[in-house]
């Protein structure tokens, strides 16, 4: 087991709805997709987010699990989940890692390569 056996694709949205351009707030969701296409399965233990907004100010989050849930991804099988971030800014980007743990005891960080989070139109 290491972190190539597990893929991460990434989708973001903007919440209007949840935004309050007025005072600077823009709420994003994201939503993650583990899969893990290796021979064993691996938890999710933990996360660790860099979250920039457009003015150069970022943010750190550490936790344990992602939502509540320290989930098992069994070979072959897919972890879905979504969250999300608000910014002072229009634009902004996300990066960060999961520590993983394989059933072979072994634990590893799987990287998150940077994503943009950004409201339609404002990226032209």
């Amino acid at each position: 087991m290491n972190k190539n056996d597990i893929q991460v694709a990434v989708e973001t949205q903007y919440l209007p709805l949840q935004s309050s351009p007025g005072k600077k707030q823009y709420a994003f969701a994201y939503h993650i997709t583990l899969s893990n296409e290796g021979d064993l399965g691996a938890q999710l233990i933990s996360r660790h987010w860099i979250i920039s907004d457009g003015n150069g100010e970022s943010r750190e989050v550490k936790g344990m699990g992602v939502v509540g849930e320290q989930p098992l991804i069994a070979p072959g099988e897919s972890y879905k989940y979504s969250s999300g971030a608000v910014l002072d800014t229009e634009v902004g980007t996300m990066q960060g890692s999961y520590h993983m743990q394989g059933e072979n005891g072994l634990g590893f960080e799987l990287d998150i390569p940077v994503f943009t989070l950004a409201v339609p139109n404002a990226l032209n």
